[in-house]
């Protein structure tokens, strides 16, 4: 039978890392960030609700949109994060439901979806976390002082636009307490690996 899972985790904290090494497990991985760059593809209808919503500076001359500026407003000003999810979640979740469905008719053991929110949308009681009955969830944990340091390694910037986003979301501790299962990736990759193996062979034994 197959198990249906939900994993999040942190900025920073190696979700990505973690998603890839369950792909390599055999694990069917739907990523929601991919899945909201192709409904956010230029000509998309999507684009014209997000202009509407934040006005057309945040389209490029391209008619892509332009993530950096949809960023610095949503990353301070609550209300405009949460109008954003109203316009992104719901196509996003519709289709990462039905990408689960077709893993789930091809018989595979696992599907992991990969959503960066999943802890705060289960927080408040709406998005992915309510509307995809998981059998379990994953948390992709690391010290907050960690998270911040490999945050600034990978993106650069400031250190203060680093924290603003990690703060944007739960705390990594909170996240870590939700969770069903969670992998600490604090320390080397092998440890990782060993303990996403454990993992994957305890949800499909």
């Amino acid at each position: 039978m197959t198990k249906i899972v939900g994993l999040s985790g942190g900025i920073g904290s190696g979700k990505s890392t973690v998603s890839k090494m369950l792909e390599k497990l055999g694990a069917a991985v739907i990523c929601a960030d991919a899945i909201v760059h192709e409904l956010q593809a230029p000509g998309a209808p999507m684009l014209d609700e997000i202009a509407e919503a934040f006005g057309a500076d945040v389209i490029d001359a391209e008619g892509a949109l332009d993530r950096q500026a949809v960023a610095a407003i949503v990353f301070r000003d609550a209300d405009a994060r949460a109008r954003l999810g109203q316009i992104v979640h719901p196509p996003v979740i519709a289709e990462m439901w039905r990408r689960a469905a077709e893993a789930r008719e091809a018989r595979q053991a696992l599907v992991a979806l990969d959503i960066p929110l999943l802890f705060e949308g289960a927080k408040a009681g709406r998005g992915a976390a309510v509307a995809i009955p998981f059998d379990a969830t994953i948390c992709v944990w690391v010290p907050a002082a960690l998270q911040l340091e490999r945050t600034l390694a990978r993106d650069g910037g400031p250190a203060d636009d680093a924290r603003r986003r990690i703060a944007a979301q739960l705390p990594i501790d909170e996240k870590r307490a939700m969770a069903d299962h969670v992998i600490d990736n604090s320390g080397s990759l092998e440890e990782t690996e060993r303990q996403v193996g454990e993992l994957f062979e305890r949800l499909t034994r």
